[in-house]
Formats: structure tokens, C-alpha cells, sequence
């Protein structure tokens, strides 16, 4: 009988080589050409890709059709529709106190007033705001033109924590503030499912009454997460406000003003999206006062856009929308699949 051969244990299969060739990753300093004209203000990324995909770009003297592209924004000759396009700008970042009822999004089709029409700035200057603060918050925004720091300072990854002063009703016990540290369940439309939304520190400023003023910390920005996290337990928020960004301070700004950043403070929020470490509010808030938010802006306005009016500056939250996000929270299920409609 012939003798069997000893089994052999099949080894890792090698790679299966992929169908889509691999491009090389990009040399130091190249930036892709849709966000190079982004950024020089031609428009937003979606339509610059537009443009380079119709032949309207050329770069160097030749037309690029194709994308990924990358050029090097320092000595690359970039013409749009046979015009040269300008030296890229320097970087610049403004702090503004967001009024409640102006939105923070540079393009508003219901023509109401945007945070980017409070701040003067150049014909063509792309000034875009870092995150999102609700219509009917307010408190420090910041506007730029960096768009490396502000993906790192809007994106949850990189720990840059927001501080926000938040006027609510009702006398919150310590339990509720232990539960909302540990995080709620909220339903997350992105993701097409609940996740847990906490504040990485919260704590009692006042209670005056039936209203307590709190002050809380998030190392994320969720739509209307505060609010949101709140009613979870029957608390209204009436008043909320954006006080801090990393190691910047809201200060003495009046709603309606604005200021550019100090060499120390640029220095020091470059440090906190670029370091590494988990930046946070450099000094803890004093007692909220929210009568600034009372005063009306109106002096500070100056003209309308065009298309606005003092009627679309009023803003009516509770509407369609804002029923149908607390409904989906109240059908949120725990991860063990039984109902949690207080939290729990």
C-alpha cells in the first residue's frame, strides 16, 4: 500500500491583490486642488470638484480633468475659467459672540442672519464657522479660514472640550447630574441607531427658584445635544450659551461683537488641536448672568443681507422638527433591548 503522506495545516492565504490601484500616497506640502480653490473662496469643495471635472481648471498650463489632484498651493499657477487665481490668503480666526436667532451656517435659505454678516471681511474671503451653535443658542463661535484647524477643533477625535453655561427649569438633584455624566442614549440619525451622549464635566453654578444655572462641558457636538441630554429628565433648557473653546474664554464680548484672536491665544489653540493632549476650558466660569442675552443687538447690526428682514430673524424652535427628535429619543432602547425612556 502506498504510504500516506503526513497532513499538512494550510498556511495564511497570501493577500488577494486588489482590482483598484493603489495611488501613491502624496508628496509633503501637496494639497488636494478642489480644497486649494475652496479655500481661495471660488466655492465650496463639491462645486470646485465640479469645476475640475467639466475642464475649467488648469494648473501649470495644463487642464486637469481627472481627481485625485494635488498641487502645491505655493508654487502652483491655478487658473478657473482662464482667470489666474489669487496667492492663497493668511490665516485668520475671529472670535464672535453668536446672538440667538442669527444662524452659524454661511448659507441660509430662508435669508435670515448669519453669524459671517457680523464680521467684516474682503470680497472673496472665505470665512467659515468652527462647529455649529444652534439658532436659539448663543456664546463664543469661531470663524476662519484654517481649515486644518478647524476639522481638528470641531472633530470629537481630537478631545478640543466646549464649555457652555445653560439656564434650566426645575431644581436638578445630584442624581440627575451623575446619570448625565455618565451619558444618556440618544437616537443618532448618522449612525441609524442610539448612542450615548455624556458631558465630560457638570456641575451646579445657581439655583434660583424653580431654575437652576448650570455649567457643562462636551468633548462633542451632536445636533441640539444639551437640550436634548437634558429633557431627558423633564428639564427645559430656557437660556444656553457658549462660553468656552479649549483654552479660549468668552470674556467680556457683548452679543453681536467680535474680535481677532491674540498672538498667545492663537498660539495656544493651535497647541490644542495640534498637541495631542485633551484641551480644556482654562478657568472655570463665574455665576452665569444671561441678561446680556437679553439686550437687543440691534445697534451692532448694521445692514441686513440681502434677501433678510427683521421678520425672518424670528426664530420659532418648537416646531415639526424639534417634536419629532424628542420622539425619536423617548423610543430610544437600551442596548439590552428594553425600554429606556428616562435614561436608565
Amino acid at each position: 500500500m502506498p504510504s500516506r503522506q503526513p497532513s499538512r495545516r494550510p498556511g495564511p492565504r497570501p493577500p488577494r491583490p486588489s482590482r483598484i490601484p493603489r495611488r501613491p500616497p502624496p508628496r509633503e506640502g501637496l494639497v488636494r486642488l478642489q480644497k486649494v480653490l475652496a479655500e481661495a473662496g471660488v466655492a465650496s469643495r463639491r462645486a470646485c470638484e465640479e469645476l475640475i471635472l467639466a475642464g475649467e481648471v488648469e494648473v501649470d498650463g495644463e487642464v486637469v480633468r481627472e481627481l485625485p489632484c494635488f498641487v502645491d498651493p505655493r508654487t502652483a499657477r491655478i487658473e478657473v475659467s482662464g482667470q489666474r487665481l489669487a496667492a492663497p490668503a493668511a490665516p485668520r480666526t475671529v472670535m464672535i459672540f453668536k446672538p440667538r436667532g442669527v444662524v452659524s451656517t454661511n448659507r441660509d435659505p430662508h435669508g435670515r442672519r448669519r453669524a459671517i454678516d457680523l464680521v467684516p471681511h474682503a470680497p472673496g474671503e472665505r470665512l467659515y464657522p468652527v462647529g455649529r451653535l444652534d439658532v436659539d443658542s448663543s456664546g463664543l463661535l469661531l470663524l476662519t479660514n484654517d481649515g486644518a484647524l478647524a476639522n481638528r477643533l470641531a472633530h470629537p477625535r481630537y478631545g478640543v472640550h466646549k464649555g457652555y453655561e445653560v439656564l434650566v427649569s426645575g431644581r436638578i438633584d445630584d442624581a440627575v447630574l451623575e446619570r448625565l455624566q455618565k451619558g444618556v442614549f440618544l437616537a443618532d440619525r448618522r449612525k441609524g441607531r442610539a448612542a450615548r451622549a455624556s458631558a465630560s464635566e457638570i456641575r451646579v453654578l445657581r439655583r434660583e427658584g424653580a431654575r437652576t444655572i448650570l455649567y457643562l462641558e462636551l468633548s462633542e457636538g451632536r445636533n441640539r445635544q444639551v437640550r436634548r441630554m437634558l429633557e431627558r429628565f423633564g428639564h427645559d433648557v430656557k437660556r444656553l450659551r457658549r462660553v468656552a473653546m479649549g483654552p479660549l474664554q468668552l470674556g467680556d464680548l457683548r452679543p453681536g461683537e467680535w474680535r481677532a484672536l491674540t498672538d498667545r491665544e492663537h498660539a495656544a489653540l493651535e497647541s490644542a488641536a495640534f498637541g495631542g493632549a485633551v484641551a480644556t476650558p482654562a478657568a472655570a466660569p463665574r455665576a452665569a448672568s444671561f441678561a446680556r442675552d437679553r439686550r437687543s443687538a440691534a445697534s451692532r447690526r448694521g445692514p441686513l443681507p440681502e434677501g433678510g428682514s427683521p421678520a425672518n430673524n424670528v426664530v420659532h424652535p418648537r416646531g415639526a422638527a424639534a417634536r419629532k427628535r424628542r420622539r425619536d429619543d423617548r423610543d430610544v432602547r437600551s442596548p439590552r433591548g428594553r425600554r429606556d425612556p428616562r435614561g436608565r
